[in-house]
């Protein structure tokens, strides 16, 4: 038994464990962000449209997440792809930065977007939407991906990060999105820990180039993935715990934009994906 958990949480138990409550908040908290997304690329859709538009994004979260699951080992092994990953992770949690400093309500402009514009006049808006849907959805599955790499090099434990992203989709994510209303801070904090994740990830630039570096082997050691565990729990549950007990950060303050939005697509997806379409 004890050699089963070592073969799939490492050599470190505890620390497997901890990596593992780790991936199960970020993976769901992701998806609630993927969520949200699709939900608000198909709002300019005509209503009918809108839930075949649905349908289609959350199958094809499904069926690339389940993708990268199977070349999840593949992909760990190209190491220009880590780097990348983290960039596209601290893109993430600056655009969302960026949105939180604007006044304007953040709208996905698909016009901005070179697929929609240049599928748009051959295929339709429908269908444009769709490809674009899509194209999120292959994006949002790399960094499910990335996610769990940013936390462990252990192969097993990456595979249970992917895997949780397909649960937290399915079962997990309506949870967090509860728990994003009650507390809205924990939208903040989900795209803080994000940022840091991409920069251990773009950190691995340097351990490529500098390999053999006493910095470059603290990076790659297991004791800083211990430490951004750590961080990770504390960063979430500590004010959690301050705003139950003192209401600090207060709770219910503001709109957690992301949760709000995802609500729909979560609650409803049994319905949306039982939908016949409609030509």
């Amino acid at each position: 038994m004890m050699d089963f958990l070592h073969t799939i949480l490492g050599d470190d138990i505890q620390a497997g464990l901890l990596i593992v409550l780790n991936l199960i908040v970020i993976e769901s908290l992701l998806s609630v962000d993927n969520a949200a997304v699709l939900a608000t690329m198909v709002l300019d859709l005509p209503k009918e449209q809108r839930n075949r538009a649905l349908k289609y994004g959350i199958i094809g979260a499904y069926v690339f997440r389940g993708i990268c699951l199977l070349i999840a080992s593949w992909l760990v092994k190209i190491w220009f792809l880590k780097p990348l990953g983290g960039l596209y992770l601290l893109w993430l949690a600056f655009d969302y930065f960026k949105g939180k400093s604007s006044d304007e309500d953040e709208v996905i402009d698909k016009d901005r977007s070179w697929i929609y514009r240049s599928t748009v006049g051959v295929i339709g808006t429908f269908w444009s939407t769709v490809a674009l849907v899509e194209v999120m959805d292959l994006a949002f599955s790399i960094d499910n991906v990335f996610a769990a790499v940013a936390f462990t090099d252990h192969m097993p434990l990456i595979y249970i990060g992917v895997f949780i992203g397909i649960l937290a989709m399915r079962f997990v994510t309506q949870g967090f999105v509860k728990l994003m209303e009650k507390f809205p801070f924990l939208e903040t904090i989900a795209f803080i820990v994000i940022g840091v994740l991409g920069l251990k990830l773009l950190a691995s630039l340097y351990t490529h180039y500098a390999e053999g570096s006493v910095l470059a082997q603290f990076l790659d050691s297991e004791s800083l993935d211990l430490m951004v565990s750590v961080f990770t729990v504390a960063i979430f549950i500590v004010p959690v715990v301050t705003s139950y007990l003192f209401n600090f950060p207060r709770k219910n303050v503001g709109d957690a934009e992301v949760a709000y939005s995802a609500e729909y697509i979560l609650e409803s997806q049994d319905d949306i994906l039982a939908e016949p379409d409609k030509e």
